[in-house]
């Protein structure tokens, strides 16, 4: 849905239903502080990269992250939110697995058993 707007950021400060582009405050809180450091269509490619961003991967994510930035008064950028992000996401290192070696001794027991009893 935003695909149009990423690739002409400067429509979205008219956009008659920007307000709806704002999942969360924080969000909100972001695409402001964005206003305060970049140019207005530079701010709005910014938030969009990062609405973007929110959209293909985790939008509860991306706001714990954004959250984060806010709290240590970073500079917000979507190359940022997607590092933090990665980050975040990284898998955990693989357990290792040891698996003993199994007796098959009783298994066949069993079956000579089994034998024994039909004859």
């Amino acid at each position: 849905m935003i695909d149009w707007l990423i690739r002409k950021p400067g429509a979205f400060a008219a956009y008659r239903f920007r307000d709806d582009l704002f999942p969360t405050s924080r969000f909100r809180m972001v695409y402001d502080a964005l206003g305060t450091q970049h140019a207005p269509t530079k701010a709005s490619r910014e938030y969009l990269q990062i609405l973007h961003l929110a959209a293909r991967e985790n939008e509860a994510a991306v706001d714990d992250v954004l959250q984060t930035l806010l709290d240590d008064l970073t500079t917000i950028s979507a190359p940022v939110v997607a590092k933090h992000l990665q980050e975040r996401t990284a898998p955990a290192p693989m357990p290792s697995v040891e698996v003993a070696a199994v007796s098959l001794h009783g298994y066949d027991q069993l079956l000579a058993h089994t034998r024994e009893a039909r004859t």
